[in-house]
């Protein structure tokens, strides 16, 4: 049974993201630019991550032993703030003028800190979530439930990044070198991007066996193959990340030990997918 807030966070993650849909077409339609803080891009950006990401604790956290009043705080809490930072840097964007380490005007200067703070907002909220996956059992299986381990995790490691770009570019930017400060913050995109979304795709792929007839047993293993991937593919994009290395640029070893990654998610996603049909079939 779908809870109210659950029910309310997946509304306003799909709001969060028809946004970014929105503005995706405003930008091509209008021509602009894809890159540079001025960019409408980061109103696409933004809109697609936070409410994809919205929905899917959203959904994860269903699968968390939390009581119902804490659940609702701590899943209201995420929802307010995502939604601040999308229609924060929505409204920038519109604006023609940079959403984060902007401190040119007063007003810009309030909302750059809110960024920031509603950041720090969701590393909190993030962090209890986590913890709870991490002591309670839940009413699911034990696949589901490491899934759901190694997902939040990943998001903490995601948000972290988060917070690293913007502690960094603050930096810059007050030391009078804006230029610098999105150049430096920006490092870390890739690393944040793909620990981002872990929580969607790891307990994605611990659903998908669920439907296969498989031993608990055996869903607990391929779960476990699905984490070391991701884990690899986390620590490769963040070597590059920390080294200024873009992951389209990278070296042989690293674009070799990502690919690799990358298909053995799919092959476990593959042979889920295969086999849930096989059951199906089999019931039908």
């Amino acid at each position: 049974m779908i809870r109210t807030i659950e029910r309310v966070a997946y509304v306003t993650g799909a709001i969060l993201f028809l946004s970014g849909l929105v503005h995706l077409v405003v930008l091509l339609v209008s021509g602009g630019s894809w890159t540079g803080p001025l960019s409408m891009r980061k109103a696409v950006t933004f809109g697609l991550s936070f409410g994809l990401t919205l929905a899917t604790v959203a959904w994860a956290t269903s699968y968390v032993a939390v009581r119902p009043r804490v659940r609702t705080v701590l899943l209201g809490v995420f929802t307010g703030a995502s939604v601040v930072e999308t229609v924060l840097v929505s409204m920038q964007a519109w604006r023609g003028v940079p959403s984060h380490f902007n401190f040119e005007t007063g007003f810009d200067n309030v909302v750059s800190t809110t960024l920031a703070a509603g950041g720090g907002v969701l590393i909190l909220t993030a962090v209890s979530f986590t913890a709870a996956a991490m002591r309670g059992e839940g009413e699911t299986t034990a696949s589901m439930r490491l899934a759901v381990r190694f997902g939040f995790v990943a998001l903490l490691v995601a948000l972290g990044a988060g917070a690293a770009m913007i502690a960094s570019g603050v930096v810059e930017a007050r030391g009078g070198n804006p230029q610098a400060a999105y150049t430096t913050a920006g490092a870390l995109k890739p690393l944040h991007a793909v620990a981002m979304h872990a929580i969607l795709i790891v307990p994605g792929l611990a659903w998908l066996l669920r439907l296969a007839d498989w031993t608990e047993r055996r869903r607990v293993r391929l779960v476990w193959v699905a984490i070391g991937a991701y884990a690899v593919l986390t620590a490769v994009v963040g070597v590059e990340s920390v080294t200024g290395v873009s992951p389209l640029a990278a070296s042989p070893v690293e674009m070799v030990t990502s690919g690799l990654a990358l298909v053995v998610l799919g092959l476990v996603g593959i042979g889920a997918g295969r086999e849930a049909l096989r059951t199906r079939s089999r019931m039908s």
